[in-house]
């Protein structure tokens, strides 16, 4: 069952809390700054609606025990290490920290749209495997806070 409440989150409250960020703010762990985490959030979408597609790389063994993970309360824990990035942030894309913050908004309306009409659609996540809308949506929603809290912006 979708949470609406997660939903509505990354509609609405993800987009207006980055908002606030002028841009130039110093993260409380990592080395992205908020343009770079805002890019990588926005791909995160496009894993989840196969823009960029990726293959499974967590031993399968593990994969219930991830899954499990996800679909709990607990929250990424500060500087939890990607394993399919590399050890510093890609060049910024966008132009300007508003135009980053369009595109993810673009991109998360696409995302709701993409599995809102594809009902029961599976897409493929390179840590957590195979992941359907509500696993998805409980994903993102954890890793956008995690990255909220990185900012301070909760």
């Amino acid at each position: 069952m979708i949470n609406s409440e997660k939903l509505r989150f990354l509609q609405q409250t993800f987009p207006a809390l980055l908002k606030k960020l002028k841009g130039d703010e110093t993260p409380e762990w990592g080395k992205m700054n908020a343009q770079q985490m805002i890019e990588h959030m926005t791909d995160s979408f496009r894993i989840a609606d196969e823009k960029n597609r990726q293959t499974i790389h967590t031993p399968p063994e593990q994969l219930e025990a991830f899954k499990r993970f996800l679909m709990s309360d607990k929250e990424f824990r500060p500087m939890t290490k990607n394993a399919l990035m590399a050890e510093d942030p890609p060049a910024m894309i966008n132009d300007t920290f508003e135009e980053a913050v369009t595109e993810l908004e673009e991109e998360i309306s696409f995302f709701v749209s993409y599995f809102e009409k594809q009902p029961g659609r599976i897409t493929t996540n390179g840590i957590f495997g195979n992941l359907n809308y509500e696993e998805w949506i409980n994903l993102l929603h954890k890793h956008a806070v995690h990255h909220l809290k990185q900012f301070r912006l909760i």
